[in-house]
């Protein structure tokens, strides 16, 4: 028979790290898709007005956003202070609307084509005047589908 030697004194064991791969990829998967990149960087400010009657969007990959509003403080000394057109990451003019649907409905599937929103984040405190100047250019773009941001009434 076989001594057991007891002369010796056991360290504490050394801590199970196997798991590790498996808990940071868990937590990496689970940032990746609660995350939301903001695709663009707005230049102008908007506060949009409340609503009653509200709808969530339902496919946001179909949306298109066109931002209207006074520009932020840093571009006021060039763009002045009235409100201001920003379609992606730049100013825009009225003008360039039609091109801008354009070059968005081109990016999309053929079927997604028909279904494309165009959701218009608009100011409270800009004029009418500016926001029927972007409807009339949506209708000769043929983006009929318009929608408007804003928030519930608490």
């Amino acid at each position: 028979m076989g001594k057991f030697n007891k002369t010796g004194k056991r360290g504490m064991p050394a801590l199970n790290t196997s798991s590790l791969p498996d808990l940071i990829f868990t937590l990496l998967f689970f940032f990746m898709i609660v995350t939301t990149m903001r695709e663009v960087t707005l230049k102008v400010e908007f506060k949009v007005p409340q609503a009653t009657e509200l709808e969530k969007l339902e496919k946001k990959s179909l949306v298109t956003f066109i931002y209207v509003g006074k520009p932020l403080q840093e571009f006021r000394k060039k763009m002045g202070a009235e409100s201001r057109i920003q379609l992606n990451d730049q100013f825009a003019e009225v003008s360039e609307i039609q091109d801008f649907i354009i070059a968005e409905r081109s990016t999309m599937k053929e079927s997604d084509q028909p279904l494309m929103t165009v959701s218009l984040k608009i100011d409270k405190d800009t004029k009418m005047g500016i926001v029927t100047d972007i409807k009339n250019a949506l209708r000769q773009a043929y983006a009929l589908k318009i929608n408007y941001s804003s928030n519930s009434e608490d």
